[in-house]
């Protein structure tokens, strides 16, 4: 039979939850790759992607706290690469350990991922991504007289620096990713949406932006001809009117369908929204491609089509 291969992006709480110690996340990484092992047992290969926001805003937290002349603060490309081998490392301590639960043996390993996205991407000129400490107004306008950074209010709780968020158009490392996917290896990659850098004449190189995590892994998982791309998040479904009376829960749906709701203004930009455009680019790549938007508690299920939203071409089920 032959193997299928899938890439599941992991939700903010498969990594953390609630408490940011080492200690905490890890235990929270290790209930997570229990439920991953379910896909490798049953003969799908994985490529597990993941978000940071927590952990690089730490990071630049702690940067922040021991800037100085003679030790400067590493800028955000740098702090984004430090997360994904931090959080990819206790990935794989995770996954080693549920594997060998399950009497299995496989090969582990993170790919430290450059995405590359357009230096004229509109994202550039319009920054709306929040990211790192709060500063009082006064700190704000200070450091956007000394720097390029942009800072904006938010939400009463003070300024905050934001940056673009520009859309993945490349991953540098994809070949490298699906060779070692093709040889049964377990491969972590695109932490944090990616590296986001830029081609130019002297090479590519980084730049102070975000990538959703959700679209570097439709990109990641379209180049790499995935199966199907696997969504988590912290409901079990898509859902429109969503916490109204009218709320109903989205399974098998069209992508037509799907744009349809999107248009009415269904889905919220910082939360939803970008997960049904990711679902959508993904399985418009192909008719015998789906997306599945679930829980990582009912993601199995839902790769075996009992649970979870799932997103195709023409909303007919499509086995994995």
């Amino acid at each position: 039979m032959m193997r299928k291969k899938a890439v599941i992006a992991l939700g903010g709480n498969a990594i953390q939850s609630g408490d940011g110690t080492a200690e905490a996340q890890q235990k929270a990484i290790e209930n997570t790759a229990k439920q991953l092992v379910d896909f490798i047992e049953n003969g799908i290969d994985i490529i597990i992607s993941h978000g940071n926001g927590p952990q690089v805003g730490n990071i630049l937290l702690q940067q922040k706290a021991a800037d100085s002349v003679k030790n400067p603060a590493m800028p955000l490309d740098t702090c984004g690469a430090m997360s994904q081998g931090m959080i990819g490392y206790w990935m794989q301590n995770a996954m080693d350990k549920a594997i060998k639960e399950r009497g299995m043996v496989k090969n582990i390993v993170t790919v430290v991922t450059r995405v590359v996205v357009d230096k004229n991407d509109p994202a550039f000129t319009n920054p709306t991504k929040p990211i790192g400490p709060f500063y009082s107004e006064k700190e704000a306008r200070k450091i956007m007289e000394e720097t390029s950074s942009f800072f904006k209010e938010d939400a009463g709780r003070g300024w905050r620096r934001v940056v673009a968020s520009p859309k993945p158009v490349s991953i540098k490392e994809y070949s490298i990713i699906n060779s070692l996917v093709e040889q049964g290896t377990i491969v972590i990659s695109v932490g944090g949406g990616g590296i986001p850098v830029i081609e130019t004449e002297n090479g590519l190189v980084g730049v102070e932006a975000v990538i959703d995590k959700d679209f570097a892994s439709q990109k990641l998982a379209e180049l790499v001809d995935a199966d199907a791309l696997i969504i988590l998040t912290a409901v079990d479904n898509v859902y429109i009117d969503y916490n109204k009376p009218t709320q109903r829960k989205l399974e098998d749906i069209s992508v037509g369908e799907l744009k349809a709701f999107i248009e009415s203004g269904h889905f919220a930009a910082g939360s939803m929204l970008p997960k049904v455009e990711a679902a959508i680019h993904f399985a418009e790549t192909s008719p015998v491609r789906k997306t599945i938007i679930t829980s990582l508690n009912q993601a199995f299920n839902a790769i075996e089509g009992k649970a979870g939203t799932v997103v195709s071409m023409h909303g007919a089920p499509v086995t994995v």
